[in-house]
């Protein structure tokens, strides 16, 4: 089976491409959300005197803000437990217009605004961070192989596994925050890491055949892989059903487990073709 895969390496490099493409135009049309610490607003934590509608407190926050002079376009409920809600606005708004807006249907327990100028810092922060990580990671990938074909085939590898990863935020609608560039930045080093092992296993060592050094390094890489998307289910489900208002967690666990599956796809079809391409050419 795994020998009729690496004979068909146009294809196996093929799928992952067409899926990257997908991806890049589903961040081009569709967009990726932004959270609060990226592009500024407000998210309150609220104690109400009894429970309510999310709808219902949606449009009377909205109503009772713009009543003000406020001029507020969103309002959402993250989560509703009881009488304990947590409530994102798309801009920014000081803590008493906040209240006032509640008109004495519950109390706030905590309050959090992000103005635009520290959004705007952080979002440059995202973006230099996700540069040094790829320009780090490439150096060393090129260090350890010293030939251009397998060391592009990682950083092709990893960059499509984050491209692929983003598409599914858009697709699912995860926010990017800092913590899902946290989970991305994660995939890099984890997508790196299984690449890595791939090229090591077919490139460095000589002993068996292509298919079998590839098959070897198929079963640690993707014993490695299950267990951590099993791991980040049970923590995804964890969050969904008993503690909701973990968003944070659920967001990140959901876009580790798109890179996940996306890290299986580039490695062991994209970069495994292209290597298997690669040997094929130095003969």
């Amino acid at each position: 089976m795994l020998k009729k895969l690496m004979d068909s390496y146009k294809l196996l490099i093929i799928i992952p491409v067409i899926i990257t493409i997908i991806s890049l135009g589903l961040i081009a049309f569709n967009g990726i959300d932004e959270g609060i610490d990226l592009k500024g607003g407000s998210v309150a934590v609220l104690d109400m005197n009894q429970p309510t509608n999310s709808s219902s407190l949606e449009n009377q926050l909205k109503d009772s803000l713009n009543s003000q002079g406020l001029g507020v376009e969103e309002v959402d409920v993250l989560s509703n437990i009881g009488t304990d809600i947590t409530v994102q606005i798309g801009s920014e708004v000081n803590s008493t217009a906040f209240s006032q807006a509640l008109n004495g249907t519950g109390t706030v327990v905590s309050y959090n605004a992000i103005g635009p100028i520290l959004s705007e810092e952080a979002m440059t922060q995202v973006y230099w961070a996700m540069a040094f990580a790829f320009l780090f990671m490439s150096i060393t990938v090129f260090i350890i192989f010293r030939e251009p074909v397998p060391s592009v085939a990682v950083i092709l590898a990893a960059a499509s596994d984050i491209i692929i990863s983003m598409g599914g935020m858009s697709l699912f609608n995860i926010p990017l925050s800092i913590a899902s560039v946290g989970a991305l930045l994660m995939l890099i080093g984890y997508s790196v890491d299984t690449d890595i092992l791939l090229t090591t296993r077919l490139l460095k060592r000589k002993e068996g055949t292509l298919v079998e050094r590839a098959r070897e390094a198929m079963k640690t890489g993707m014993t490695m892989s299950i267990t951590a998307i099993a791991s980040m289910v049970v923590l995804y489900l964890v969050t969904i059903f008993l503690i909701p208002e973990a968003t944070t967690l659920t967001n990140i666990a959901a876009v580790l487990m798109i890179g996940l599956v996306a890290d299986i796809l580039t490695t062991w079809f994209m970069n495994l073709g292209i290597l298997r391409w690669y040997v094929e050419a130095k003969k």
